[in-house]
């Protein structure tokens, strides 16, 4: 009889160690699981910080956004809850006759024109109030009125006019009494104030006065043509599909009919596309919080799974599978990122309140009531885009952790391995980098802008990609200065920096995320603002300037100023578009700014009937000095052909440098309805700055619309808006350093628990506690000055590209280096990494030294 062979235990043999064991079952292996997240809490405190923040972030940017829809669709349709039909105006204005007419067909009750406009308003001192003040024309039949009276009541008759509540409260009207109104038609002129309005989060509610008239002063005080809309009201039991046939037929091609529902969907779909655009500006910077969150939990895991090395190898030892280590290692970071996505939908919830109430004071509508939008689909995709990103991070550092062999138990558990970068990384790493130059530098030669973030993000990858190596050697280069000043210390902190090239990195590549776009921006900013000065400064020569806020100058008031006689040039820049050329008019005491060098003739020879020409059009035509030229159907005569300074570009669809000049009467002649956006003014010989000043104010009195400018104050209005987006994406970009921050620290943090005994040697020895605190903040400043400063070199990079591809599309674009901000970019970088090294320090000094040399 033939006896069975013996159990591999029986032979001496243990079981594969990839292969399942009833020695850790996958039960057991879940109790480990949540038992190591109980212990080594301290351990993922910052880890889940950092992908708190980045929640927190994302969720209030969707808490925010959802308010708004939510107040859109409020909004949407609330000056339309009396109309029936809306005649929507085509590529020309709806004239005031067609309102007639359409009031005249059957089954309409009552019919109005609706227009909204630039509007102005002289305060109660007689001085015009700032900002953006909206015109409209209101309904005076009762059948079509939807606006809110607050006290008194709506116009009805010409030379009355209404008012929002707040502006009434703010400057002490009185219903009954006067109030000076002006527009793009023209000068101010008095109405009578005989009601107001409550227009708060509604479509009308643009942060400055609302001005409500009858439509034909609507008219007259904005300078337009015609109505943007009809209002139409049914009469009681009209069949709306009828009458809607019968007032497109009164209307023909002069606009399109639509009914109260498409007028409600359109005002919707308006709405919520304002929305939609706002909220991926806001979801972009959340993206970066979440990307650079995920480089923090990567490092995170990367560094806890090899310090727990000797734990891994001793469940291999008792039959743990690879693939039950792998998966109870995700369990981990899905469980650390279920309940930190939970904390951060909460932080959320604060931060959508914060931002409501920081947009009501700024007069930005951020929904309807008071109450946060706190959507289910919101809360449950935040949950879910948390959660995954933290396993998504995990998931390489889990598999690495996995292949841990058995005999690591028999190794010291408590160092983490470093490994040089590998062949294959350090080559896709050159291939990242060269493909991001070659975008770049093909952005700048094509003037493709959307090339220049295809670039960036190339060139960040390989960055990257590189860190092993970049990242060591930076550390090492800022570490010099240093050597002489604090000797052994700050040979150990470069020593303790750069020993795991691949941690050092991965801590310093989330800091280069947030910094190299903070740095973009900033260069980005710089630049731009001084390419605008450049133009000013050479397009304009005079003291002041008169500006139209929110668009062109109203007739008159360029006649109004060159009547004082205090003023000497007074030069109202207007331009327009004939046959492919940009016609300007031109001041003969200024046009040696605007037209630059003198290739042939003279400038002093421009006078009515003769032209400046610049030299790509006079070559383009094979004009000379003396060639006749036509403009409009009237004939001139080259004077000059000039270099012009189209420092900034010319007119949309103009070529460079296709442009003609004409003496002011000429132009006022040929195009006498072209208005400009600005007029120069010199003072008259002799007159005092003081005077003439004193003397354009009192003309400007009667126009609300209009500002009057010093140069560097008209320098400050074109470029703040420019620094006030710059403030905006930095305070949005913000939060990803931070995150970044909190990674140095996390990463340090990790580190002083991994060289307990370390540490406690050099105490031994006789490393003071001050000198211990000196160590660990060079090691954090060193690591964050290696990020910021390859932050600062891709954000440069890329900026310079930007500025590149708009010059080869506008022309005047140069880069310029604001050092000083860069400077306290990357100071303000060292100093968080500095005040991020103060816990992992007291930390390494709390252990008794005893107690550390016994660690493992």
């Amino acid at each position: 009889m033939s006896v069975p062979p013996a159990p591999p235990a029986a032979r001496g043999r243990h079981p594969r160690p990839g292969r399942r064991s009833h020695a850790a079952p996958p039960t057991g292996l879940l109790r480990v699981t949540l038992r190591t997240l109980r212990a080594e809490a301290s351990r993922s405190a910052l880890c889940a910080l950092a992908v708190v923040l980045g929640v927190a972030f994302l969720a209030g940017t969707l808490m925010v956004t959802d308010g708004m829809r939510a107040g859109a669709y409020d909004r949407a349709g609330a000056f339309d809850r009396h109309t029936d039909l809306g005649v929507y105006a085509g590529t020309a204005a709806l004239p005031p006759a067609l309102v007639d007419r359409v009031r005249a067909v059957p089954g309409v009750a009552a019919a109005a024109g609706e227009l909204t406009a630039q509007g102005g308003l002289l305060g109660a001192d007689g001085r015009p109030l700032l900002g953006y003040a909206l015109l409209a024309a209101v309904p005076t039949e009762p059948a079509l009125r939807s606006y809110d009276v607050v006290a008194g009541r709506l116009p009805g008759h010409p030379g009355e006019v209404v008012l929002d509540a707040p502006t009434v409260a703010r400057q002490g009207f009185r219903l009954g009494a006067p109030v000076r109104v002006g527009g793009g038609g023209g000068a101010a002129r008095a109405y009578t104030l005989v009601g107001t309005v409550d227009v708060a989060g509604s479509v009308r509610d643009v942060g400055g006065p609302f001005i409500g008239l009858v439509g034909s002063d609507a008219l007259a005080a904005s300078g337009a043509s015609g109505y943007g809309r009809i209002l139409v009201a049914a009469a009681p039991g009209t069949p709306i599909a009828a009458l809607t046939v019968r007032v497109a037929d009164v209307v023909g091609a002069a606009g399109t009919v639509r009914t109260r529902q498409q007028i409600l969907d359109a005002a919707v779909a308006e709405a919520v596309r304002d929305v939609r655009q706002f909220s991926m500006v806001l979801l972009a910077f959340a993206a970066v919080a979440v990307v650079v969150a995920a480089f923090v939990i990567a490092n995170t895991f990367t560094i806890v799974l090899a310090q727990r090395t000797r734990r891994t190898a001793l469940l291999r030892v008792v039959g743990a599978g690879r693939g039950q280590l792998f998966r109870a290692a995700l369990l981990e970071a899905g469980v650390l990122g279920l309940l930190s996505s939970a904390l951060g939908v909460l932080a959320g919830v604060g931060l959508a309140v914060v931002l409501r109430r920081v947009g009501a004071a700024l007069d930005v509508p951020t929904g309807s009531g008071g109450a946060v939008a706190v959507r289910t689909p919101t809360v449950l995709g935040c949950l879910a885009v948390g959660t995954l990103t933290t396993l998504v991070a995990a998931a390489l550092p889990a598999w690495q952790g996995s292949r841990v062999p058995p005999v690591a138990a028999l190794t010291d558990g408590a160092v983490a391995p470093a490994r040089r970068p590998g062949r294959v990384r350090l080559a896709a790493g050159a291939v990242t980098l060269a493909a991001g130059g070659g975008a770049l530098a093909a952005a700048v030669a094509g003037g493709q802008v959307l090339l220049v973030a295809a670039g960036g993000i190339l060139t960040f990858l390989g960055v990257v990609l590189y860190g092993p190596l970049l990242v060591p050697a930076l550390v090492r280069l800022c570490a010099l200065p240093l050597r002489p000043l604090l000797g052994a210390t700050a040979t150990l902190a470069v020593a303790d920096a750069v020993r795991n090239p691949r941690r050092t990195s991965a801590t310093a590549g989330a800091l280069v995320v947030g910094v190299s776009l903070v740095a973009a921006f900033v260069v980005g900013a710089a630049s731009v603002k001084a390419s605008i000065e450049r133009a000013v400064d050479s397009r304009i020569g005079v003291d002041y300037l008169v500006t139209g806020i929110g668009g062109d100058l109203p007739p008159g008031v360029t006649a109004a100023l060159a009547a004082r006689p205090e003023l000497g040039v007074v030069h109202e820049q207007r331009s327009r578009v004939v046959d492919g050329v940009e016609v300007r008019a031109a001041h003969p005491a200024l046009v040696a700014r605007s037209a630059g060098e003198v290739l042939e003739g003279s400038r002093s020879d421009l006078r009515p009937g003769r032209v400046l020409v610049h030299r790509e059009l006079a070559r383009e035509r094979g004009w000379t000095v003396g060639s006749p030229v036509s403009v409009a159907g009237r004939r001139f005569e080259v004077a000059a052909v000039v270099a012009g300074d189209d420092s900034l570009g010319g007119m949309r669809g103009v070529p460079t440098g296709h442009v003609l000049e004409l003496p002011d009467a000429d132009f006022a002649a040929l195009f006498p309805a072209e208005r400009g956006f600005l007029t120069e003014v010199q003072p008259a010989a002799g007159v005092p700055a003081y005077r003439a000043r004193a003397a354009i104010e009192q003309v400007l009195r009667a126009y609300p619309t209009v500002n009057l400018l010093d140069r560097a104050a008209y320098k400050r209005m074109l470029t703040g808006t420019v620094d006030m987006l710059l403030g905006l994406v930095t305070v949005l970009l913000g939060l990803a350093v931070v995150i970044a921050l909190v990674g140095v620290a996390n990463t340090l943090g990790l580190s002083v628990l991994e060289r307990a005994r370390e540490h406690a040697v050099l105490r031994a020895v006789g490393l003071s506690r001050a000198r211990l605190r000196l160590l660990l903040a060079l090691e954090a400043a060193l690591t964050a000055a290696a990020g910021a400063l390859l932050g600062v070199a891709v954000g440069v990079l890329v900026a310079g590209a930007a500025m590149g591809a708009l010059a080869r599309i506008a022309g005047g674009f140069t880069l310029t280096l604001p050092w000083g901000r860069l400077g306290l970019l990357v100071a303000a970088a060292l100093l968080a990494a500095v005040a991020a090294s103060v816990l992992p320090a007291r930390r390494a000094l709390a252990r008794p030294v005893v107690a550390a040399l016994g660690a493992e």
